[in-house]
């Protein structure tokens, strides 16, 4: 069949392009209906990711946040209408001691192949876990970026000691909000303190046991382990503060994406015997994880609605661009697409 694909040619610029695509290559065909902006699409849109990355990844369907309908399943055992949520991360091969979000040759979505942005995505069935029905697409659209913080906390869950009394988030932004939120969860009788700098954005951790303006840190806090999502210039600062509060031996899991090196206190880091614990991307069994506790734990699914931002309903490729222009002044939340194209 003739597939539609709406590529990115050059920044702000789409293209239609028309790819042909058995039914019969074992793969499964899902509709896309619910699609989640990323700070890294809006890097290719705007062009701020550099010439020479741009030449060499587009053009290129953007979009590795996003959930879907089952159109046809030619191995028959998923039904057709089935609500699925699609793994970007398609690896290439497997290792026993390397994870599939951390091989060199595996293959991630909208990051030099083919995102989300189709009117039909043919995707291996391993790379599809299927949404329970009464679940909010436009809340189970921004799936993926759960799974970031559920596959750290996972190898934090292996790694660290098992004293975990006191944890501390940086980052006020939505990964920070997510990742306090599952740590509330898997760890209720711990204390869960998210240390940011924008007052409306600290106001929305209500679940939290406290938020600190990292301006304002009471003296003599102290915290177990600690799990960075600043990002940018700010992981520096973060690290600074965390290398300062965090106790002898605890875990730093480091979340936030810099664009440039940093510089970290190594000498405190040697002295405290702290470990620092690098997370990136995730894999189709963290998906599964995320949707089991999606299931067991409803009202995180509750607390996500508040990280649905703006709503947008795309019908032709306008509409798209001015659902990631709008995204640009989002402030808060994540930008949905409905995709109705």
């Amino acid at each position: 069949m003739i597939n539609q694909v709406y590529r990115l040619v050059s920044p702000r610029q789409f293209e239609i392009t028309y790819k042909d695509q058995s039914l019969f290559s074992g793969e499964v065909v899902v509709r896309p209906t619910n699609l989640s902006i990323c700070a890294a699409d809006q890097r290719y849109y705007t062009g701020t990711r550099g010439e020479e990355t741009l030449k060499k990844k587009l053009p290129m369907a953007l979009i590795h946040e996003g959930v879907g309908e089952v159109v046809f399943d030619p191995a028959r055992k998923l039904k057709v209408g089935t609500k699925v949520v699609m793994v970007p991360n398609t690896p290439m091969e497997t290792d026993p001691f390397i994870g599939e979000n951390y091989l060199r040759t595996s293959k991630f979505r909208s990051s030099g192949y083919d995102g989300f942005m189709q009117d039909y995505v043919f995707i291996h069935p391993d790379r599809l876990v299927e949404l329970p029905d009464d679940m909010n697409l436009d809340i189970a659209a921004f799936t993926e970026l759960v799974t970031i913080a559920v596959h750290c906390l996972s190898r934090f869950e292996r790694k660290a000691h098992l004293r975990r009394e006191t944890f501390g988030v940086w980052g006020d932004g939505n990964l920070g909000y997510i990742t306090c939120l599952l740590l509330k969860k898997l760890y209720p009788e711990s204390r869960v303190y998210i240390f940011g700098k924008t007052d409306y954005k600290l106001n929305q951790f209500s679940f939290a046991d406290g938020a600190i303006q990292i301006s304002e840190i009471p003296d003599g806090l102290e915290i177990d382990h600690a799990i960075e999502c600043a990002g940018g210039k700010g992981s520096q600062y973060a690290l600074e503060q965390i290398i300062d509060l965090i106790k002898p031996e605890g875990m730093i899991c480091l979340l936030g994406v810099s664009e440039y090196p940093i510089e970290v206190n190594t000498r405190m880091v040697l002295e405290k015997g702290l470990t620092l614990l690098g997370s990136s991307r995730s894999g189709a069994a963290d998906f599964q994880r995320t949707v089991n506790i999606y299931k067991e734990y409803p009202d995180v699914v509750s607390y996500l609605s508040t990280l649905v931002g703006e709503v947008h309903e795309v019908r032709k490729l306008s509409d798209a661009l001015d659902a990631f222009e709008s995204d640009l002044s989002n402030s808060w939340g994540k930008t949905v697409m409905r995709w109705m194209i």
